[in-house]
Formats: C-alpha cells, sequence, structure tokens
C-alpha cells in the first residue's frame, strides 16, 4: 500500500512530505493517502488470508492484497483522490488564480514587473 501511494503521490509531482494528518516524516503525505485505503483493501485483504489457515500466511495476504488492488483499480482511485483533494483543475480557463501585487489604495498590479522607477499613486 505505501509503495503504490509513494508511486502516485511522486508521478503526480507531489512532495511525499507534503503530511496532513500524519507529520514530521519524509514521506507523511505518503502515509496518509495510504491510509484512505486500509480499510478497504488491506485490512480485509489480511482478515482473508488469516481465516484461510496460518501455514504461508504472509504469501496469501501479498497475493489477496495484489488482487484487491487490482480489482479496486487503486492507482487510478489514488490519482483522482489526490487531486480531488489538492483541488486539482484541468481548466484553463479564466478561472485560474492570478497573482497581483497590493500597492497602496487597494490597488492591485500584475506580477512580474518591476515597479521600482514607476510611481504608484
Amino acid at each position: 500500500m505505501y509503495g503504490i501511494a509513494h508511486a502516485v503521490v511522486t508521478a503526480l509531482g507531489c512532495s511525499p512530505a507534503l503530511g496532513f494528518v500524519h507529520s514530521g516524516h519524509e514521506r507523511s503525505f505518503v502515509l496518509d493517502i495510504a491510509d484512505l485505503y486500509k480499510t478497504d483493501i488491506a485490512i480485509p485483504a489480511a482478515f482473508d488470508a488469516a481465516a484461510d489457515g496460518l501455514d504461508d500466511v504472509a504469501s496469501r495476504t501479498r497475493r489477496a492484497l495484489r488482487t484487491r488492488i487490482n480489482d479496486t483499480g487503486l492507482l487510478d482511485r489514488c490519482v483522482n483522490d489526490i487531486k480531488t483533494l489538492l483541488h486539482h483543475n484541468d481548466d484553463t480557463s479564466d478561472h485560474q488564480d492570478r497573482m497581483t501585487l497590493q500597492s497602496d489604495g487597494d490597488t492591485h498590479l500584475e506580477s512580474g514587473h518591476n515597479y521600482s522607477d514607476e510611481v504608484l499613486c
């Protein structure tokens, strides 16, 4: 689960250390994302494998986890959920945030321009 979450986080260009629930770790965001799916995917896979007996339980758990990951489309879910959590919008219309500079009199000036030689009133 952590490997998949880490792969998706880095593939989307997000910082693995950007934690919301977890903090103080270089993979805090990865841990946050993996926790979203533990109760749906990892925990049931582990209990199903344990219910079948203790012989080779680790291998059965890994196979059950792999099957659940494929059946639930976890990679696509991770991508969509991360984009939703970070309010990603593919729309390139005029609704994009605009960076401005605020001067006296609540005047907003376009950023990326050197106004040092101009008088701003």
